[in-house]
């Protein structure tokens, strides 16, 4: 199982004010919130959290078939090179993240080394393939201009 979140940086900076007063507390751990407030880039590693969080959600969703996204009880760890670990009641999926200037994309997969045979394909409006279903990706996302699938 596979999962993907891809986060528009443009359009996350208009739709959302996470500097706006307990928005944080409602979404992050304090371990996560500490990372936000020591980071260099604190917009950066909002929507990387964001982004860890929703793509292991999406496998624990199939996988136990549990809809409860609440994001809080999604603990994240961020690790060197754009590898992390997403906990949710002790399933433990593993992520990388691609941070770009203009979105940041992360994948997901329950075993460490299925990362590196994850195979990503981002595309940005207007070159959105309108059939990309018929490609049967493993997981979709998609946010403002960016659609992100994963193999």
């Amino acid at each position: 199982m596979l999962g993907n979140d891809i986060v528009d940086l443009d359009l996350a900076k208009i739709q959302s004010n996470w500097r706006r007063k307990n928005y944080l507390d409602k979404i992050f751990t304090s371990k996560e919130q500490s990372l936000i407030a020591s980071a260099n880039k604190p917009d950066e590693m909002v929507w990387r959290l964001w982004s860890m969080k929703e793509s292991a959600y999406k496998i624990h969703n199939r996988k136990t078939g549990i809809r409860d996204f609440a994001p809080k009880r999604l603990s994240c760890t961020v690790y060197v090179d754009d590898y992390g670990e997403v906990d949710i009641n002790g399933y433990i999926y593993f992520t990388r993240s691609n941070v770009q200037a203009s979105f940041i994309h992360t994948i997901a997969a329950p075993v460490y080394d299925n990362l590196e045979k994850i195979k990503v394909a981002i595309y940005e409006l207007p070159d959105h393939p309108v059939d990309y279903k018929r490609t049967n990706p493993g997981c979709v996302s998609h946010h403002g201009q960016y659609l992100a699938l994963v193999y």
